[in-house]
């Protein structure tokens, strides 16, 4: 699993690999999707996707998660490498545990 941190001084956001049994505590974003306005994984690793509606949703789920004292935040739209079928079919799964 990735999960997302963000980089306060500069801005943006790092994505860091965990196992799932050794992973810190984390928010979750729950949010509804809106088409072809969300930030992908790619578009996070090469820093676009900042004018799409969706980015707001990802900083305003950091500052939360810091605001409750979590460091790292998952965000399904960014933090799923969607071109990978068995990694999004494992987040899917994992979902529902």
């Amino acid at each position: 699993m990735r999960l997302l941190k963000s980089l306060l001084a500069g801005g943006g956001f790092e994505l860091t690999p965990f196992s799932d049994d050794l992973a810190p505590p984390y928010a979750i974003l729950s949010h509804t999707w809106i088409n072809g306005q969300e930030v992908t994984y790619n578009e996070l690793l090469v820093e676009t996707g900042a004018d799409k509606h969706g980015y707001a949703k990802i900083c305003f789920c950091g500052e939360q998660a810091a605001a409750d004292g979590l460091e790292y935040f998952w965000v399904d739209t960014c933090c799923i490498d969607r071109s990978k079928s068995d990694e999004l079919s494992t987040a899917i799964n994992s979902m529902f545990r």
